[in-house]
């Protein structure tokens, strides 16, 4: 029987500061948490979760935050060593781990490596002190130029700079700018986000201006062009990459992929063995995560609701989505959204063969429009 491949999602809740932006589960330090508490309810949380995988293999590790790398490496090590103890990890694994500039070191990373880490995601944002001011950015430029050139140094699987765009007071050139000063480090893989002012969050009560449309627009051809020219494939909305260095961890969500979530606010999806799909969501504060209360949701998808979920994650990738993929991984029959499809083709947002369905240049300008269709 077919087996949907899994990753596993590690949430690690802290931050030195709470970006203006983020609307994730980050919390602000106020005294020195228990991270060595911390670990070993992850440890727990995985050991509850595994009942409902058994006889299955991790694909793909991604530890994300917060701000994982204020833990130390010993702490990864030993989460990592429990992980393959309580669920086996495929050898050949991608493992990545997200660090802020200036939280990093040589030997933080060699130790992280030791430890299992093969992949690093390094949240620059931009390259331009102004603009880290404007976005809350503890770091400053030259430590986020550093930290790029010492992950390149390294013998990783790969390497991964985050960077924004459309940022407050941003012009065009600023942009290229920060582009350019991340192809000098040259990443494997690059993430290129437009940044949305997001509810609940600082920039919500406090919006900043931001560029208008028409330069976004400009903004965005540019930087694409720029990227394009120096050999990094745009494979998915905000992610280019190298031949070869798409982030495997990624591409299982967007390919409808099953993942395992621990830490808080963690979210899952597991597919059982009768074709139910089932979500978790983990507890959200760590106060309630440290006293042992993980889950606070779990629930099974509704059969109709999994067209648009399957889509709404499949067309974020510019690959060809192949058919018998939506059977594989919804166990819904093609004829329940063959009506759908057809009014998609004619409006110009899909083309299709015997074997694939496409998105084109203009069904992903209209997005959204496209993913009306299976609501």
């Amino acid at each position: 029987m077919y087996k949907i491949p899994m990753s596993l999602y590690i949430h690690m809740p802290w931050c030195v500061q709470k970006c203006p932006y983020c609307d994730f589960n980050s919390h602000t330090i106020k005294k020195a948490p228990n991270y060595e508490a911390y670990i070993e309810h992850l440890i727990k949380d995985l050991q509850h979760d595994a009942v409902l995988c058994s006889n299955r293999l991790i694909h793909s590790i991604f530890i994300g935050g917060g701000t994982p790398s204020l833990f130390s490496a010993e702490l990864i090590d030993k989460l990592l060593s429990n992980i393959n103890k309580i669920i086996p990890v495929d050898n050949d694994a991608e493992i990545t781990i997200e660090a802020n500039p200036n939280s990093i070191d040589i030997e933080r990373f060699n130790g992280y490596q030791q430890a299992g880490i093969n992949r690093i995601s390094i949240g620059v944002q931009s390259f331009q002190a102004d603009k880290l001011v404007k976005l809350g950015r503890i770091h400053n430029p030259k430590e986020a130029f550093t930290a790029g050139k010492l992950a390149q140094t390294l013998n990783l699987r790969s390497f991964n700079l985050d960077l924004m765009h459309g940022l407050p007071s941003q012009c065009i050139d600023d942009a290229i700018y920060d582009l350019k000063q991340a192809i000098a480090i040259d990443p494997p893989h690059l993430s290129w986000y437009q940044l949305t002012i997001e509810p609940n969050t600082l920039f919500s009560s406090k919006p900043p201006v931001l560029p208008d449309d028409d330069k976004l627009w400009e903004i965005y051809q540019q930087g694409h062009q720029l990227l394009t020219k120096h050999g990094y494939q745009q494979y998915e909305t905000s992610a280019y990459a190298k031949k070869g260095f798409q982030c495997e961890h990624n591409l299982n969500y967007w390919r409808f992929g099953d993942y395992l979530g621990i830490g808080c606010g963690a979210h899952g999806k597991l597919t059982q063995s009768d074709g139910k799909i089932i979500r978790t969501v983990k507890t959200r504060h760590p106060k309630g995560y440290l006293e042992g209360r993980y889950l606070d949701k779990y629930y099974e998808v509704p059969k109709q609701e999994l067209p648009f979920e399957f889509f709404m994650n499949r067309f974020r990738l510019f690959e060809p989505v192949p058919k018998y993929e939506f059977e594989q991984r919804t166990h819904l029959s093609l004829q329940i959204v063959e009506k759908q499809i057809t009014m998609a083709i004619e409006k110009g947002y899909l083309i299709e063969d015997e074997q694939n369905w496409q998105i084109t240049e203009h069904g992903k300008l209209f997005l959204n429009s496209l993913l009306e269709f299976f609501l």
